[in-house]
């Protein structure tokens, strides 16, 4: 079979179970390694040093999402509609996306104010613009192994290497440069990433050969990309404008406790976007073919698979979710409200994701305006619960709490309009729920509320994989189908 030729359904459904399996993989290995950087940023650098890298974070992440010029998803449909060799058209996207991250680093890098707000900043802390071509290079070469369901170094680069190396080097940068630790060991984890990402890719699809910079190409690349950008930083926006908006209403410390909390309440959000690479290809080559029914059946699968698992993932971090925040210190267990919020916005948001997977080939503009939609009515309702907590006196994490409500409530909304619309252009129901998850969801909740009442060190240790252990248990013999079973076996190779 040649490598454009659509593969079948069975073997479709088989590369994004493979594609899924290693993807949990590389959660339960993000989980284990972003513990000890949260417990060493949270207990040696404080709330306050939190609240400062979460601003910062904020707006080098935007730009490096941007950076990539929705190129994450295009590119799975330039490489599959291209003749010419893959090495030059992944080298195209390189070099586009290499040139607007260094532009807007400069920007930013100027105004540094954008970072710090509060002005509260040492020079060191201004290099933290230097991860934003890492952030968008990783994230292109990444993708584009995906498109060859290479998955594997996705886990390597972002389960094992970045978080491990932000956990050493912030111990290490504590030490000799404490007042910039977190900044240069981001920085650092990055471009370490980065690095086993393009060496993943130069061994993969080689160097481009008789390949030079084509401005008309890459101009006509980007215009065609527009579309996807705006979907991908309005569907990004969503998870960050809480942190940006909370910045000018709640202190470092408070943005700090809110931030560990939201790195937590993120693990369930990698998972769900690592999916994203191989449903993407998977998809377009559907598209190609005009086969509705099968990018129906597609959705359907990963949606349910990406539910089940946010499902027990954040009963299993929200139900203990005192112990869990107390992992920073005492003061961070105000922030477990916030933690619960974002745990249930992120499994709200699933059908949106998913759904998105295929709108933004099908549908581009109309996806895009339902997204900017989606964000500007978080807008409104975060500034607006926030306000109302702040006048009734709530104190504020009370407020920041406020923030995570409104952001799960705009994600609920997105995702209702957004698996609407993808059915009515498919012509085939949309849904990632099923009744039969009850039969996980009801067992593991009643031992979730009956580990509580242990001390917070067996609430942590003895409840979570309770949680997760029945949780499973009853999913595999009551709720999962043969099918779905596929995620969790290994197939022959085709």
């Amino acid at each position: 079979m040649s490598d454009t030729a659509p593969p079948s359904g069975q073997q479709d459904i088989a590369a994004l179970a493979k594609g899924g399996r290693t993807n949990f993989l590389g959660f339960l290995l993000r989980l284990l390694a972003r513990i000890p950087f949260l417990i060493i940023a949270s207990r040696l650098y404080g709330a306050p040093a939190m609240g400062r890298f979460a601003s910062a974070l904020v707006m080098v992440e935007f730009a490096g999402m941007l950076a990539t010029l929705g190129q994450k998803r295009g590119l799975a449909q330039r490489l599959a509609e291209s003749d010419q060799l893959p090495a030059n058209t992944v080298w195209d996207a390189l070099l586009l996306a290499t040139g607007l991250s260094l532009g807007m680093g400069a920007v930013i890098y100027a105004v540094p104010e954008s970072m710090y707000p509060s002005g509260n900043f040492t020079m060191a802390d201004r290099l933290l613009v230097l991860s934003i071509p890492g952030l968008a290079l990783g994230d292109l070469a990444l993708a584009a192994l995906a498109y060859r369901f290479d998955v594997a170094t996705t886990v390597r680069a972002r389960s094992v290497v970045e978080p491990w190396t932000i956990s050493i080097a912030a111990g290490v940068f504590f030490l000799v440069w404490p007042a910039s630790g977190l900044s240069l060991a981001y920085l650092l984890s990055v471009w370490a990433a980065t690095g086993v990402a393009l060496f993943a890719l130069v061994r993969s699809y080689g160097l481009p050969k008789a390949w030079q910079p084509r401005p008309g190409l890459l101009w006509q690349i980007a215009k065609r990309n527009i579309p996807l950008a705006g979907a991908d930083a309005v569907e990004w926006g969503t998870r960050k404008l809480d942190v940006f908006i909370l910045r000018f209403f709640v202190g470092e410390a408070p943005l700090g406790i809110y931030y560990f909390a939201q790195q937590f309440a993120s693990l369930p959000q990698k998972l769900k976007t690592s999916f994203e690479p191989v449903l993407g290809p998977v998809i377009t080559r559907s598209v190609k073919d005009k086969d509705y029914a099968a990018i129906a059946k597609q959705v359907c699968q990963v949606g349910f698979w990406i539910t089940a698992a946010q499902v027990g993932i954040a009963m299993a971090l929200g139900i203990p979710g005192e112990g869990l925040m107390g992992l920073g210190g005492p003061e961070f267990v105000a922030g477990t409200a916030a933690l619960v919020f974002l745990l249930v916005a992120e499994v709200v948001a699933s059908k949106a994701v998913v759904s998105e997977a295929a709108l933004v080939y099908l549908a581009r503009i109309r996806n895009l305006w339902v997204s900017l939609a989606t964000i500007a009515f978080q807008a409104v309702l975060t500034i607006g619960l926030i306000i109302l907590a702040r006048n009734a006196g709530l104190g504020p994490m009370y407020v920041a709490a406020a923030a995570a409500l409104a952001l799960a409530l705009s994600l609920g909304l997105a995702s209702m309009v957004k698996s609407r619309m993808l059915a009515r252009i498919l012509g085939q129901s949309i849904s990632n729920w099923r009744w039969g998850l009850a039969w996980a969801v009801i067992p593991a909740a009643v031992l979730g509320v009956g580990v509580t009442w242990l001390p917070e060190w067996a609430e942590m240790a003895l409840g979570i994989p309770a949680i997760l252990g029945i949780y499973c248990y009853m999913l595999w013999v009551r709720s999962f189908g043969p099918e779905d079973r596929v995620l969790f076996r290994k197939q022959q190779a085709v």
